[in-house]
């Protein structure tokens, strides 16, 4: 379950902006805007704002806008963003005319978490053959590179097979039988603010899982760049919270930004990586389970 080695073990989840711009007329390429915006309202935490207007401004070229909650999520359950049932992931990622064989790309114009979110969600349902575009939308507009308008063009719809399910989420008894366990390593991937529990957005309770240690999704990301930071750097960081060597549960506010640590891990080399989906939002709602502050 080691991460070891000097770059990336698997480097194939990330993709340049180079590579994307000579392959966009690639037809096996399907290309995904993943980005929402988090709105803070003290009422519910976060209004949940889809970037389709931002999408319509001004894409990647061919690229197709995916609304995370509406696309992608269970829309019963009483958290969002969860986990959706296999038979409708499927469903719509054929609509996104993503085959057994397309190469998908996923991105975000505003934090990579939503993009590395969708990553995970493919990885589960057996799709490997996806990426996160590396620095993003922001990467990308910055380097001044080719932008289209309007709703975006649907790709033919395809038929989207589920090659089994990978047992990459967990639920609250997991994350709790974890606590005080030497062999797992739980990480919140929030501010430092929101797991000292002096600042940010609280969802519920503030602070955070009890035993569990900080490595903020954002802090994975070259300011300047919005890019992952060299592997190097990258284990640096996750060896300073005992990462490395032990089984992993990542966790957050609802199981977003926990995808991007849960991402770097798994392109480091981590073969133990699962992602508490329902995270704080359940967790600090329920009195039961212990949290801590400072």
């Amino acid at each position: 379950m080691s991460a070891t080695g000097e770059g990336f073990v698997h480097p194939e989840f990330l993709v340049e902006t180079g590579w994307l711009a000579q392959h966009l007329a690639d037809p096996n390429v399907v290309v995904l805007d993943c980005t929402v915006h988090l709105i803070p309202n003290p009422k519910i935490t976060y209004d949940v704002v889809p970037g389709r207007a931002d999408f319509e401004k001004g894409h990647i070229p061919g690229a197709q806008f995916l609304d995370l909650q509406a696309d992608l999520s269970d829309r019963d359950h009483q958290f969002r963003f969860m986990l959706p049932s296999a038979e409708y992931f499927a469903a719509a990622m054929g609509r996104f005319g993503v085959g057994a064989d397309t190469r998908v790309v996923t991105f975000s114009t505003a934090n990579v978490w939503w993009a590395s979110r969708v990553w995970w969600m493919l990885r589960i349902f057996g799709h490997d053959n996806a990426a996160v575009l590396n620095g993003g939308g922001q990467k990308w507009s910055r380097e001044g590179r080719a932008v289209e308008t309007g709703p975006g063009t649907p790709r033919p719809a395809a038929d989207f097979p589920v090659r089994g399910k990978r047992d990459l989420m967990v639920g609250k008894q997991e994350v709790l039988a974890a606590i005080g366990d030497t062999a797992i390593c739980t990480i919140n991937a929030l501010q430092p603010a929101q797991h000292a529990g002096s600042g940010g957005n609280s969802y519920g309770r503030p602070g955070r899982i009890r035993g569990s240690v900080n490595l903020p999704a954002a802090h994975l990301l070259d300011p300047e760049t919005n890019a992952f930071l060299p592997p190097a750097e990258l284990r640096r960081r996750f060896a300073a919270v005992g990462a490395l060597d032990k089984r992993v549960i990542t966790y957050c506010g609802g199981g977003i930004a926990a995808s991007a640590d849960a991402l770097a891990l798994v392109m480091l080399g981590h073969e133990d990586v699962v992602l508490y989906d329902a995270s704080l939002s359940e967790w600090a709602v329920d009195p039961s389970l212990p949290m801590e502050t400072g």
